[in-house]
Parts: C-alpha cells; structure tokens; sequence
C-alpha cells in the first residue's frame, strides 16, 4: 500500500515510462520536478540485464546537469539491508528505475528496507520515474506478464504485487508497439477498481500529488476507465476463452493531453 502522505506535504510525482526513451523533453521535466541543477538522482538498474545500463542513466543524468547521480546496485536481496545505499536513497530528490524484467524488481526488492523507502520517499514528496519494467513495477497491483492481442481472454495475464506507490493504477507498457490493450483488459477485468494506462514507447504519463495525469512525449497513454462496466465474463470464462466487457471506456491521449484520476475526465490537447 502506498506510504501515509505527511502533513503539508504533496506527494512527489509517479511517472511511468513506456520505454524506448527518445524524447529529451522527459528526462528534462523529471530533473526538473527533482530539484534541477541541486538534482540528486538515485538511479535503480536492478531490472535490466545490462551490467552498465546503472553507468549509462549516471551519465545522462548528469548531462543533463544535476548536482549528483548514483546507480544503487540492489542485485540481491543482501544488496537492500546496504547501509550507504539506503542513506543515499534516503537522501535522494528523484527516483529513476530503469528497465527490464519486473518480475526482478518485485523479486529483489519486495519487502525489503529499499521498497519501503522508495514508498516513504515518493510520500514525503519526491518523484519517482520508471521505464519499461520500471513503469509497471510503480502501481500496487502489476502485471508480470502476458500474452500479445487486441481481444482480453481469460488467463492472457498474470499478476503480481508492485511497488505500491499507488492503487489507483495499472500500468502497461510498449503498448501500442506490443499490441497490449487485450492484456490490460483482461487484468482490469478481474476487479475493475483501477485505471489502466498503457503507455507508449518515447511517452510518459506524469501523475502529480492530485492524481491528474498529463500525457508527455511522442507516443500516446491509452486510458482504460472501467469504472462504468457493466457485465464480465471473465469469472465464467475457461482459460483460453474471450472475454465479454461492456462499459469499458477508452481514451487515447497525447502529448498535452490529461486525465484526473479521481473524477476519471479526459480533457484533449489544447
């Protein structure tokens, strides 16, 4: 569950990334909403499979000139009880998990002392930002994987638990480039309380302290709002089997874009 928000205190921004990060302008405002040229970036490469990918968001971030950047190597469940890398994280204005398998995230750091910070961090009003397997790890209920289509069929999904920073999401991502919209329907129609955000490549979904998202980058964010459903098939369904949803409402925005969370309105792009 997310951490208890303080008092006076806004909750830092969640933003998922869809992947494939090309578009400066992302990077840009993350920094920005961190603290700038006083950032302190606390990057988290435990997702990925690339020994360096830790060095390489040190190097951007610091071109992108914050006062400091450093890749915390929670490889093992050993790694997050390190006394210097959770006083580091503790000390961070931004939070940047990269890419990869989300299954390693959740693995390696659920439950430890690092998923508790980050939550506490993110409640005390620093953002967090995620790419890829980042993006999915952010939200309470995760998809772990799935099943490509455009039809949700039952079984075409599993869940896990996430990070938690927020329960009022699901996150998808790659999304149009993966053909993904059947697997977050088939996720959000075994309890259709959350919002399911797919994210595209090169795009961003920036939720802010309250819960309006707003659409950056070259991509879209599809919003699955079923909040209006009224019949699924899905406890019937054999696995395997298509799955009927009527109510469901989708929104396909773009950069400018925004969608309030709590009221579930879509306002377009000037």
């Amino acid at each position: 569950m997310p951490s208890p928000l303080l008092p006076d205190v806004a909750r830092g921004f969640i933003i998922p990334i869809g992947g494939k990060l090309i578009d400066p302008a992302i990077l840009d405002r993350f920094v920005s909403l961190s603290g700038g040229s006083a950032a302190r970036i606390a990057v988290i490469p435990t997702a990925s499979s690339e020994p360096d990918i830790g060095t390489f968001y040190e190097r951007v971030f610091v071109r992108l000139g914050v006062a400091a950047a450093k890749s915390l190597h929670f490889e093992h469940r050993i790694d997050c009880d390190d006394h210097d890398w959770l006083e580091w994280l503790g000390e961070a204005t931004g939070i940047f998990i990269a890419g990869g398998n989300q299954l390693k995230l959740t693995s390696t750091l659920g439950g430890t002392p690092v998923a508790r910070l980050l939550r506490a961090r993110n409640a005390a009003g620093v953002p967090v930002a995620g790419t890829s397997a980042g993006a999915a790890f952010m939200s309470e209920h995760m998809i772990a994987s799935g099943d490509e289509g455009a039809t949700p069929r039952a079984g075409m999904v599993t869940m896990c638990a996430g990070l938690g920073l927020t329960n009022r999401i699901i996150v998808d991502q790659h999304f149009r480039q993966r053909e993904r919209l059947g697997r977050l329907l088939t996720a959000l129609a075994y309890n259709p309380f959350a919002v399911g955000l797919g994210v595209d490549e090169d795009t961003a979904a920036f939720i802010g302290p309250v819960n309006t998202v707003e659409v950056l980058g070259s991509g879209a964010v599809t919003v699955v709002d079923p909040s209006d459903v009224t019949l699924s098939s899905i406890a019937e369904a054999k696995p395997g089997e298509e799955v009927a949803l009527v109510g469901v409402r989708v929104h396909v925005l773009t950069q400018g874009a925004t969608f309030d969370l709590c009221s579930r309105v879509a306002v377009g792009a000037p």
